[in-house]
């Protein structure tokens, strides 16, 4: 019998793999969402209650590379979560839903600002069903390990009450492993929250931050100058690089700083098309990227409003790319690598399932 190819469906969702860019408020089931708002009596407020025009609703904006009316659809999701309980479900659904999909370490966002709740009283919530959803994974033979990142949205003026509160629960709750700026990134860079930043680096946290829209380099490379250790996304970093045509990248400065230092970019080649920073997933520069030896990662950033899961878009990045078993694992591995959990747990995953999966599937 022939070895599974690494365009078979099956053989993708089998493998195990990461995650490090998902928005917990960006992957709710729509069955979960009609439930809820019956609950809290959000109905009327749904665009409708059949379920697969809800669906369809929810997706319409990335089909039609409509920002506003991609963001539009964040006001029914982030409704279903404001109660404990309600937090404390999504959570669990999102990383049993991740379990399922054969995801072995995931890193989900939110941001406790949209939450009408003490930002510790969500941030447990969210720790709950994680373990929840582990112990349950467990139960059926499955592995997945889940962390929390803690989002300031940028647009508004709580980021070091953010940082700050990072600081203090993540020993408390060790399922917080980083600080994170979210939200609209054009007009609100890095440096609008240097002290938030400056808070983060002198206290040791891990930071991660978005930079995937205009203006494309300088984002990135406020970002860096305010002690990112990893990019959401960075699909832009592609104007500081030239194809030769042969396979081979011509670097500009910046590009050259991520590469040599190995700064993790977090990847959503679905999202980064819907959002027109490039115009198909076979345009995305994640695969010239992985080749060309940068440390990248494949993403989901919001599953239901993009319609994807981890398998979906590595299946897509696999096929657009020609990408050889090796090569997806090396995706896993980064991801994992430069994850914030502890190292210890870390290594572990990777000695004891990725690479073990990945000789199997590469052989």
């Amino acid at each position: 019998m022939s070895a599974a190819s690494t365009t078979d469906r099956e053989a993708v969702v089998a493998a195990p793999k990461s995650l490090l860019h998902d928005h917990l408020d960006g992957g709710l089931r729509v069955d979960t969402i009609l439930e809820i708002s019956d609950e809290i009596g959000h109905t009327p407020r749904l665009p409708t209650t059949e379920k697969a025009a809800l669906q369809a609703w929810f997706t319409a904006g990335a089909e039609a590379r409509d920002l506003l009316k991609y963001l539009a659809t964040f006001e029914h999701t982030i409704a279903c979560m404001q109660s404990e309980a309600h937090i404390e479900r999504v959570a669990y659904e999102a990383v049993t839903d991740l379990a399922n999909d054969g995801v072995v370490y995931a890193e989900i966002r939110y941001a406790p600002e949209l939450h009408a709740l003490p930002f510790a009283a969500s941030a447990d919530a969210i720790a709950a069903g994680f373990r929840r959803a582990e112990k349950d994974a467990a139960s059926r033979g499955k592995f997945i390990s889940a962390h929390i990142i803690v989002c300031a949205m940028r647009t508004e003026k709580r980021s070091l009450e953010v940082a700050q509160f990072v600081d203090a629960h993540r020993h408390r709750e060790p399922k917080v492993v980083s600080f994170d700026l979210a939200g609209a990134e054009t007009g609100w860079p890095p440096s609008l929250h240097a002290e938030a930043l400056a808070f983060a680096r002198s206290r040791h946290l891990n930071i991660t931050i978005h930079a995937s829209e205009p203006p494309d380099l300088e984002l990135i490379s406020d970002a860096l100058t305010h002690g990112a250790h990893r990019i959401g996304h960075g699909v832009r970093l592609n104007r500081d690089t030239t194809s030769l045509g042969d396979g081979s990248l011509r670097l500009g400065p910046l590009a050259q700083f991520v590469l040599d230092r190995q700064v993790h970019l977090e990847m959503a080649p679905t999202c980064n098309t819907q959002i027109g920073a490039v115009n198909a997933v076979s345009e995305h520069p994640i695969g010239p990227f992985l080749r060309h030896g940068f440390n990248v990662s494949v993403n989901t950033d919001n599953r239901l409003m993009s319609k994807v899961s981890p398998s979906s878009e590595m299946h897509a990045v696999a096929t657009a790319f020609g990408l050889s078993w090796a090569e997806v694992g090396r995706l896993v591995e980064n991801a994992i690598s430069s994850g914030f959990a502890p190292f210890e747990l870390r290594q572990r995953i990777l000695r004891d399932v990725v690479r073990p999966a990945y000789a199997r599937l590469a052989a």
